[in-house]
């Protein structure tokens, strides 16, 4: 079945074409956007959309959970983070806490601006080099 909107399409090429990294910093990025949805959902009393973003930047964290690599001892100290993540995500939604949403907040974009770096650094090594010659 073809995709009529232009929009969908796009996106949905550049998540099959993406590499894995950059599928991770979309995720970071997935996750901040649900956060802020929660957040300004919280600020106008919308407790359905609440519930929903927070499950959905929840979802994404769990993602990151499972699919983090545990045999670098730096990925332990990422798990714990994640699960706090994910706790201050619950905590937030049940509480109905805008602080707990900016704690997670600042976790996700310092992994996500490092995440950014790291990124930037290896396109620089792979492609440096060419540019040199």
């Amino acid at each position: 079945m073809a995709i009529n909107n232009p929009y969908a399409a796009y996106k949905n090429n550049s998540i099959n074409t993406s590499t894995p990294g950059e599928l991770t910093l979309m995720l970071y990025n997935g996750c901040l956007k649900f956060i802020q949805q929660a957040k300004n959902a919280l600020n106008n009393e919308n407790l359905q959309e609440l519930n929903t973003s927070s499950q959905k930047a929840q979802a994404i964290i769990s993602e990151l959970m499972v699919t983090l690599d545990t045999s670098y001892p730096v990925s332990q100290n990422m798990l714990v983070l994640y699960e706090f993540v994910n706790s201050r995500l619950i905590d937030g939604n049940i509480n109905k806490d805008a602080k707990m949403f900016e704690e997670a907040t600042t976790i996700i974009t310092e992994f996500r601006d490092t995440w950014k770096q790291v990124i930037q650094i290896n396109r620089q090594k792979q492609y440096g080099d060419v540019n040199e010659i």
